[in-house]
């Protein structure tokens, strides 16, 4: 019998599948009882498991990247999709294939990566570019860089989502170059490469999409500084000649204050024509694809408005239903 999909659950529905176990949390209600709140993946989606009168024995039989059947209802909850599970148990992974469980992006990744370095490599200052050539003869960090997604839930949260993101911003740098002659373009393609690069180290992202250690303690923005400083210790290795302290140091600025605002984790505001730029091209496409995502992923087919959703502090508008009169 053919699997369903997260995308194919409606309310009501019954489930008995197999999924991937992206997180679980036990929780105790108004009684102190406790129950389960699994996050359940498969490369369509997520949907949350709900178990109630749960034990910690119980509970400890599985984990986050195990693969569970699960039996229950899908109800539709304050507009969302949930299962109220009757049943999880961790199964083996033989006969499993991971690509019924790996969101992947649509796009052709050696597509995007032909054309990252045709990008990189296009820029004309001579540091700058001797940079870009050790990040991309780095075939270790090049992989993970390919293959990590850009978060956890929100914007491009899966494999390839780092690169298409990142290559997306590029592109849009590309297309509006003649507009601004006082930035920097040659700068600010470095910085949008560089911005988010702290990720492939600050999540782990082989099975379930979660934080590392490293990525709770430190966060992207202060890792990616470490391997910028790696870089640029490889860059004057190599040449026998010091690498320009000023141009590091916008570099750094960029990748410290692409946040924008401190309430949004920014230890600097932007600074520079570079800093300002890259800060709205990285929330322009963050945003417009998860605004997208969020519309396109509404259970709620008959509603021209998606349900009130926390993160974004709105609903979103969804259009005339083809149901409507």
């Amino acid at each position: 019998m053919a699997r369903r999909y997260v995308n194919q659950l409606g309310d009501g529905d019954s489930v008995e599948e197999v999924f991937l176990l992206a997180d679980k949390q036990l929780r105790a209600n108004r009684n102190a009882s406790l129950y389960l709140l699994a996050t359940l993946r498969d490369r369509t989606g997520m949907i949350n498991g709900l178990m109630w009168n749960m034990t910690e024995g119980s509970a400890s039989s599985f984990n986050a990247g195990d693969f569970v059947k699960v039996k229950g209802k899908v109800q539709l909850y304050q507009g969302a999709l949930q299962i109220i599970l009757t049943h999880i148990q961790a199964i083996p992974t033989n006969g499993i294939d991971p690509c019924d469980f790996h969101a992947t992006t649509s796009k052709n990744v050696d597509v995007m990566l032909s054309r990252l370095r045709e990008i990189l490599l296009s820029i004309s200052e001579p540091n700058l570019k001797r940079l870009m050539e050790r990040f991309l003869a780095d075939p270790d960090l090049m992989h993970d860089f390919a293959l990590a997604p850009a978060g956890i839930k929100a914007h491009h949260a899966y494999h390839g989502g780092l690169l298409e993101h990142v290559l997306n911003i590029l592109e849009t740098a590309h297309r509006i170059e003649d507009l601004y002659p006082k930035v920097d373009f040659n700068l600010l393609r470095a910085g949008i490469f560089l911005h988010d690069l702290g990720k492939i180290r600050e999540m782990s992202y082989a099975t379930a999409f979660a934080y590392t250690d490293e990525g709770q303690l430190l966060g992207h923005l202060a890792i990616a500084l470490e391997m910028l400083d790696a870089k640029i210790a490889e860059v004057v290795k190599l040449t026998g000649e010091p690498f320009p302290i000023e141009l590091a140091l916008r570099l750094k600025h960029m990748i410290l204050s692409h946040h924008g605002t401190y309430e949004f984790g920014s230890p600097k505001l932007p600074m520079t024509p570079e800093a300002i730029a890259l800060h709205h091209l990285d929330n322009l496409d963050a945003k417009v694809h998860e605004f997208a995502r969020s519309i396109q992923d509404d259970p709620n087919a008959g509603s021209n408005w998606t349900p009130y959703s926390p993160r974004l502090d709105r609903k979103l508008y969804k259009g005339v239903s083809a149901g409507s009169s």
